[in-house]
Protein backbone atom coordinates (compact mmCIF):
# COMPACT_ATOMS: atom_id res chain seq x y z
CA UNK A 1 0.00 0.00 0.00
CA UNK A 2 2.73 2.36 0.38
CA UNK A 3 4.42 1.10 -2.45
CA UNK A 4 1.32 2.22 -4.52
CA UNK A 5 1.10 5.83 -2.90
CA UNK A 6 4.63 6.35 -3.49
CA UNK A 7 4.62 5.49 -7.10
CA UNK A 8 1.21 7.58 -7.46
CA UNK A 9 3.38 10.68 -5.88
CA UNK A 10 6.48 10.19 -8.40
CA UNK A 11 4.38 10.19 -11.61
CA UNK A 12 2.31 13.17 -10.09
CA UNK A 13 5.48 15.29 -9.83
CA UNK A 14 6.36 13.99 -13.81
CA UNK A 15 3.14 15.73 -14.90
CA UNK A 16 3.65 18.90 -13.17
CA UNK A 17 7.35 19.17 -14.47
CA UNK A 18 6.32 18.27 -18.49
CA UNK A 19 3.21 19.91 -18.82
CA UNK A 20 4.48 23.56 -18.44
CA UNK A 21 7.28 22.93 -20.86
CA UNK A 22 4.81 21.78 -23.67
CA UNK A 23 2.30 24.93 -23.16
CA UNK A 24 5.42 26.87 -23.95
CA UNK A 25 6.53 25.33 -26.93
CA UNK A 26 3.04 24.75 -28.59
CA UNK A 27 -0.36 26.26 -28.85
CA UNK A 28 -3.02 24.50 -28.27
CA UNK A 29 -6.22 25.17 -31.83
CA UNK A 30 -9.73 24.87 -30.67
CA UNK A 31 -11.20 23.31 -33.65
CA UNK A 32 -14.36 24.55 -35.57
CA UNK A 33 -17.08 23.44 -37.98
CA UNK A 34 -16.21 23.24 -41.82
CA UNK A 35 -17.99 25.53 -43.81
CA UNK A 36 -20.21 23.98 -46.31
CA UNK A 37 -19.30 24.98 -49.78
CA UNK A 38 -21.79 27.38 -51.85
CA UNK A 39 -22.53 26.32 -55.42
CA UNK A 40 -22.19 29.04 -57.90
CA UNK A 41 -23.77 28.80 -61.54
CA UNK A 42 -21.30 28.70 -64.15
CA UNK A 43 -22.62 30.32 -67.38
CA UNK A 44 -22.64 28.75 -70.55
CA UNK A 45 -20.16 29.76 -73.12
CA UNK A 46 -21.50 31.48 -76.53
CA UNK A 47 -21.59 28.74 -79.73
CA UNK A 48 -19.10 29.31 -82.14
CA UNK A 49 -19.88 28.81 -86.09
CA UNK A 50 -17.89 26.09 -87.30
CA UNK A 51 -16.20 25.29 -84.27
CA UNK A 52 -18.97 24.23 -81.73
CA UNK A 53 -21.20 22.24 -83.90
CA UNK A 54 -23.69 19.63 -82.52
CA UNK A 55 -22.40 16.51 -83.36
CA UNK A 56 -24.52 14.68 -85.63
CA UNK A 57 -25.35 10.90 -84.21
CA UNK A 58 -23.53 8.08 -86.28
CA UNK A 59 -26.31 6.10 -88.52
CA UNK A 60 -26.30 2.32 -86.86
CA UNK A 61 -24.06 -0.08 -87.89
CA UNK A 62 -26.67 -2.25 -90.39
CA UNK A 63 -25.40 -6.18 -90.53
CA UNK A 64 -23.27 -7.33 -93.13
CA UNK A 65 -24.95 -9.98 -95.75
CA UNK A 66 -23.18 -11.70 -98.22
CA UNK A 67 -23.45 -11.42 -101.77
CA UNK A 68 -22.48 -12.81 -104.88
CA UNK A 69 -19.35 -10.91 -106.02
CA UNK A 70 -16.15 -12.53 -105.40
CA UNK A 71 -14.45 -13.33 -101.81
CA UNK A 72 -11.09 -10.76 -100.79
CA UNK A 73 -7.96 -12.07 -101.18
CA UNK A 74 -6.62 -13.34 -97.56
CA UNK A 75 -3.36 -12.01 -96.00
CA UNK A 76 -1.89 -15.53 -95.16
CA UNK A 77 -1.96 -18.35 -97.24
CA UNK A 78 -4.67 -19.55 -99.84
CA UNK A 79 -8.42 -19.35 -99.00
CA UNK A 80 -9.99 -22.86 -98.32
CA UNK A 81 -12.13 -24.17 -101.37
CA UNK A 82 -15.15 -26.26 -100.39
CA UNK A 83 -15.18 -28.95 -102.80
CA UNK A 84 -19.14 -29.39 -104.10
CA UNK A 85 -20.09 -33.34 -104.70
CA UNK A 86 -20.47 -33.73 -108.08
CA UNK A 87 -24.21 -34.70 -108.91
CA UNK A 88 -24.33 -38.52 -110.02
CA UNK A 89 -24.40 -38.83 -113.69
CA UNK A 90 -26.73 -40.65 -115.82
CA UNK A 91 -25.41 -44.43 -116.07
CA UNK A 92 -24.46 -44.66 -119.98
CA UNK A 93 -27.09 -47.14 -121.88
CA UNK A 94 -25.48 -49.66 -123.87
CA UNK A 95 -28.48 -50.23 -126.06
CA UNK A 96 -28.03 -45.93 -127.09
CA UNK A 97 -27.25 -45.24 -131.11
CA UNK A 98 -23.72 -44.64 -131.48
CA UNK A 99 -21.53 -44.49 -134.96
CA UNK A 100 -19.04 -47.40 -135.19
CA UNK A 101 -17.13 -45.17 -138.50
CA UNK A 102 -17.98 -42.91 -141.13
CA UNK A 103 -15.44 -42.26 -143.77
CA UNK A 104 -14.32 -43.01 -147.33
CA UNK A 105 -11.39 -45.12 -149.51
CA UNK A 106 -9.68 -42.29 -150.78
CA UNK A 107 -7.53 -39.39 -149.19
CA UNK A 108 -9.07 -37.30 -152.17
CA UNK A 109 -11.51 -36.35 -155.30
CA UNK A 110 -10.61 -34.28 -157.92
CA UNK A 111 -13.28 -32.53 -158.49
CA UNK A 112 -16.05 -34.01 -160.73
CA UNK A 113 -15.28 -37.73 -159.95
CA UNK A 114 -17.23 -39.97 -157.49
CA UNK A 115 -16.59 -40.06 -153.90
CA UNK A 116 -17.62 -43.51 -152.20
CA UNK A 117 -18.91 -42.29 -148.32
CA UNK A 118 -18.32 -45.65 -145.81
CA UNK A 119 -20.27 -46.10 -142.34
CA UNK A 120 -21.68 -48.26 -139.69
CA UNK A 121 -24.10 -47.76 -136.72
CA UNK A 122 -25.22 -49.43 -133.74
CA UNK A 123 -28.34 -49.11 -132.33
CA UNK A 124 -30.53 -47.55 -134.61
CA UNK A 125 -32.90 -48.92 -137.93
CA UNK A 126 -32.43 -45.87 -140.15
CA UNK A 127 -29.82 -43.38 -140.72
CA UNK A 128 -29.46 -40.27 -142.85
CA UNK A 129 -26.90 -38.81 -144.82
CA UNK A 130 -26.54 -34.83 -145.36
CA UNK A 131 -24.15 -32.75 -147.65
CA UNK A 132 -23.19 -29.43 -146.62
CA UNK A 133 -22.70 -26.22 -148.71
CA UNK A 134 -19.42 -24.01 -148.28
CA UNK A 135 -21.99 -22.13 -145.47
CA UNK A 136 -22.46 -25.41 -143.32
CA UNK A 137 -25.97 -25.65 -144.85
CA UNK A 138 -27.59 -29.27 -145.25
CA UNK A 139 -28.57 -29.05 -148.82
CA UNK A 140 -28.65 -32.73 -150.03
CA UNK A 141 -30.38 -36.21 -147.74
CA UNK A 142 -30.07 -39.43 -148.37
CA UNK A 143 -32.33 -41.91 -146.02
CA UNK A 144 -29.98 -45.17 -146.01
CA UNK A 145 -29.20 -47.88 -143.40
CA UNK A 146 -27.37 -48.29 -140.43
CA UNK A 147 -24.64 -49.79 -142.39
CA UNK A 148 -23.79 -49.53 -145.91
CA UNK A 149 -21.96 -47.16 -148.48
CA UNK A 150 -23.07 -44.30 -150.91
CA UNK A 151 -21.56 -42.78 -154.03
CA UNK A 152 -21.81 -39.41 -154.52
CA UNK A 153 -20.65 -37.27 -157.40
CA UNK A 154 -18.96 -33.96 -157.29
CA UNK A 155 -19.55 -31.14 -159.08
CA UNK A 156 -16.28 -29.24 -161.47
CA UNK A 157 -16.65 -26.18 -159.56
CA UNK A 158 -16.21 -28.43 -156.00
CA UNK A 159 -13.07 -26.37 -154.43
CA UNK A 160 -10.69 -27.05 -151.83
CA UNK A 161 -13.29 -30.03 -149.28
CA UNK A 162 -16.82 -31.07 -149.69
CA UNK A 163 -18.16 -32.49 -145.89
CA UNK A 164 -21.12 -35.17 -145.15
CA UNK A 165 -23.48 -35.76 -142.15
CA UNK A 166 -24.25 -39.10 -141.33
CA UNK A 167 -26.57 -39.15 -138.32
CA UNK A 168 -28.27 -41.50 -136.29
CA UNK A 169 -31.03 -41.78 -133.57
CA UNK A 170 -33.81 -39.54 -132.53
CA UNK A 171 -34.52 -36.52 -129.76
CA UNK A 172 -32.10 -36.49 -127.23
CA UNK A 173 -30.45 -40.09 -128.15
CA UNK A 174 -29.92 -38.28 -131.65
CA UNK A 175 -25.71 -39.47 -132.66
CA UNK A 176 -24.24 -37.42 -135.60
CA UNK A 177 -21.03 -37.51 -137.09
CA UNK A 178 -18.87 -34.66 -139.22
CA UNK A 179 -17.24 -36.13 -142.60
CA UNK A 180 -14.70 -33.67 -144.50
CA UNK A 181 -13.16 -34.83 -148.01
CA UNK A 182 -10.22 -32.63 -149.50
CA UNK A 183 -10.12 -31.99 -153.01
CA UNK A 184 -7.84 -31.99 -154.75
CA UNK A 185 -7.17 -29.07 -157.65
CA UNK A 186 -7.59 -29.96 -161.12
CA UNK A 187 -6.16 -26.77 -162.74
CA UNK A 188 -2.58 -24.96 -162.86
CA UNK A 189 -2.55 -21.30 -162.92
CA UNK A 190 -1.69 -19.68 -166.39
CA UNK A 191 1.34 -17.61 -165.07
CA UNK A 192 3.99 -17.68 -162.27
CA UNK A 193 3.65 -16.24 -159.26
CA UNK A 194 0.50 -18.10 -159.12
CA UNK A 195 -2.12 -17.54 -156.01
CA UNK A 196 -2.61 -19.45 -153.44
CA UNK A 197 -6.36 -20.70 -153.81
CA UNK A 198 -6.88 -23.59 -156.53
CA UNK A 199 -8.48 -21.92 -159.69
CA UNK A 200 -12.31 -21.92 -160.25
CA UNK A 201 -11.40 -23.41 -164.00
CA UNK A 202 -9.03 -24.04 -165.91
CA UNK A 203 -7.22 -21.03 -168.23
CA UNK A 204 -9.60 -20.06 -170.78
CA UNK A 205 -7.88 -18.05 -174.32
CA UNK A 206 -10.23 -15.52 -175.63
CA UNK A 207 -9.98 -12.54 -177.68
CA UNK A 208 -9.15 -9.72 -175.89
CA UNK A 209 -9.03 -5.98 -176.80
CA UNK A 210 -7.66 -3.42 -174.38
CA UNK A 211 -6.74 0.61 -174.60
CA UNK A 212 -4.83 2.53 -172.00
CA UNK A 213 -6.01 5.68 -171.11
CA UNK A 214 -5.21 9.40 -168.91
CA UNK A 215 -6.31 8.26 -165.72
CA UNK A 216 -6.85 4.32 -166.42
CA UNK A 217 -7.69 1.29 -169.13
CA UNK A 218 -10.54 -0.21 -171.15
CA UNK A 219 -10.73 -3.99 -171.80
CA UNK A 220 -13.06 -6.21 -174.08
CA UNK A 221 -13.51 -9.84 -172.92
CA UNK A 222 -14.96 -11.64 -175.78
CA UNK A 223 -15.41 -14.98 -174.00
CA UNK A 224 -18.03 -12.93 -171.73
CA UNK A 225 -18.92 -10.16 -174.04
CA UNK A 226 -18.08 -7.48 -171.27
CA UNK A 227 -16.19 -4.14 -171.77
CA UNK A 228 -14.47 -3.45 -168.39
CA UNK A 229 -13.31 -0.14 -166.99
CA UNK A 230 -10.49 0.52 -164.84
CA UNK A 231 -9.84 3.84 -162.76
CA UNK A 232 -6.70 4.79 -161.38
CA UNK A 233 -8.52 7.78 -159.81
CA UNK A 234 -8.26 6.51 -156.52
CA UNK A 235 -12.61 6.86 -156.36
CA UNK A 236 -14.55 3.87 -155.56
CA UNK A 237 -15.61 1.61 -157.34
CA UNK A 238 -12.18 1.31 -159.16
CA UNK A 239 -13.79 -1.05 -162.11
CA UNK A 240 -16.95 -2.20 -163.28
CA UNK A 241 -17.94 -3.84 -166.37
CA UNK A 242 -21.12 -3.32 -168.64
CA UNK A 243 -22.19 -5.46 -170.99
CA UNK A 244 -21.58 -4.91 -174.93
CA UNK A 245 -24.32 -3.28 -177.01
CA UNK A 246 -22.38 -2.49 -179.82
CA UNK A 247 -23.42 -3.33 -183.31
CA UNK A 248 -21.71 -2.21 -186.40
CA UNK A 249 -24.73 -2.42 -188.88
CA UNK A 250 -26.36 0.27 -186.75
CA UNK A 251 -23.82 1.96 -184.39
CA UNK A 252 -21.06 4.29 -185.63
CA UNK A 253 -17.16 3.21 -185.19
CA UNK A 254 -16.55 6.78 -183.82
CA UNK A 255 -17.92 10.92 -183.30
CA UNK A 256 -16.37 12.25 -186.74
CA UNK A 257 -17.17 15.94 -185.39
CA UNK A 258 -14.87 15.14 -182.24
CA UNK A 259 -11.17 15.90 -182.75
CA UNK A 260 -8.92 14.87 -179.70
CA UNK A 261 -5.83 17.15 -178.65
CA UNK A 262 -2.56 16.34 -180.34
CA UNK A 263 -1.26 13.26 -178.58
CA UNK A 264 -4.34 11.75 -177.50
CA UNK A 265 -7.26 9.24 -179.53
CA UNK A 266 -10.76 8.67 -179.64
CA UNK A 267 -11.73 5.01 -178.57
CA UNK A 268 -13.58 3.72 -181.69
CA UNK A 269 -15.49 0.29 -182.17
CA UNK A 270 -16.72 -1.64 -178.67
CA UNK A 271 -14.44 0.70 -176.44
CA UNK A 272 -15.63 3.64 -177.69
CA UNK A 273 -18.77 3.03 -177.69
CA UNK A 274 -19.18 2.64 -173.90
CA UNK A 275 -16.78 5.37 -173.69
CA UNK A 276 -19.43 7.75 -175.65
CA UNK A 277 -22.11 6.42 -174.54
CA UNK A 278 -21.39 6.37 -170.47
CA UNK A 279 -20.84 9.85 -168.88
CA UNK A 280 -18.75 8.20 -166.13
CA UNK A 281 -16.64 6.15 -167.71
CA UNK A 282 -15.63 9.43 -170.11
CA UNK A 283 -15.25 11.73 -167.25
CA UNK A 284 -13.25 8.91 -164.94
CA UNK A 285 -11.29 7.73 -167.70
CA UNK A 286 -10.15 11.04 -169.91
CA UNK A 287 -8.60 10.55 -173.44
CA UNK A 288 -7.23 7.44 -174.67
CA UNK A 289 -3.09 7.81 -174.48
CA UNK A 290 -2.97 4.89 -177.61
CA UNK A 291 -4.71 3.39 -180.36
CA UNK A 292 -6.72 0.05 -178.87
CA UNK A 293 -4.86 -3.37 -178.91
CA UNK A 294 -6.40 -6.40 -179.99
CA UNK A 295 -4.84 -9.78 -179.32
CA UNK A 296 -5.71 -13.29 -177.80
CA UNK A 297 -5.19 -13.41 -174.46
CA UNK A 298 -6.09 -15.76 -171.47
CA UNK A 299 -8.29 -15.34 -168.21
CA UNK A 300 -9.32 -17.50 -165.60
CA UNK A 301 -11.06 -16.82 -161.67
CA UNK A 302 -9.98 -17.97 -158.30
CA UNK A 303 -12.83 -18.21 -155.52
CA UNK A 304 -12.92 -15.39 -153.18
CA UNK A 305 -15.69 -15.83 -150.93
CA UNK A 306 -18.61 -16.28 -152.28
CA UNK A 307 -17.51 -14.61 -155.31
CA UNK A 308 -14.03 -14.96 -157.39
CA UNK A 309 -11.45 -13.09 -158.25
CA UNK A 310 -10.55 -12.15 -162.08
CA UNK A 311 -7.23 -12.77 -163.96
CA UNK A 312 -6.87 -11.44 -167.30
CA UNK A 313 -3.36 -11.26 -169.54
CA UNK A 314 -2.80 -7.66 -170.25
CA UNK A 315 -1.11 -6.65 -174.01
CA UNK A 316 2.18 -5.55 -171.97
CA UNK A 317 2.41 -9.10 -171.01
CA UNK A 318 1.69 -8.78 -167.18
CA UNK A 319 -1.71 -9.97 -165.44
CA UNK A 320 -4.30 -7.52 -164.33
CA UNK A 321 -6.22 -8.87 -160.97
CA UNK A 322 -9.34 -8.04 -160.43
CA UNK A 323 -11.08 -8.25 -156.94
CA UNK A 324 -14.65 -8.63 -156.34
CA UNK A 325 -17.90 -5.84 -155.74
CA UNK A 326 -14.83 -3.64 -158.24
CA UNK A 327 -12.91 -2.83 -154.48
CA UNK A 328 -9.39 -3.19 -156.25
CA UNK A 329 -7.40 -4.20 -159.29
CA UNK A 330 -4.02 -4.36 -159.77
CA UNK A 331 -1.35 -4.97 -162.27
CA UNK A 332 0.94 -8.50 -161.52
CA UNK A 333 4.33 -9.02 -162.96
CA UNK A 334 5.01 -12.93 -163.86
CA UNK A 335 8.02 -14.01 -163.49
Amino acid sequence: MTFRLSLIIKLALVLVLVLPACSAAETFVVPTERPTATATATGTPTRQPGTDITPTPLPTRLPLTPTGGPSPTPLFGQPVVVAVQPTASRTPNPNAPRIEYFTTDVLSVVPGDTVRLLWAARGADTAAVYRLDAAGNRTQLWNVGPDGQLSVQTSRRDRVQIEFVLSIGEGINRVEQLLIVPLACPDTWFFSPSPAPCPVGPAAETAIIEQPFERGRMIYIASSNRVYALFNDGIAPAWFSIDNRYDPAIHPESEENFQPPPGFYQPIGILGFVWRGNDRVRNRLGLALDLESSYQGVVQAAPNGGAETFYVSSADGTVLELLPEGDVWQIITPS
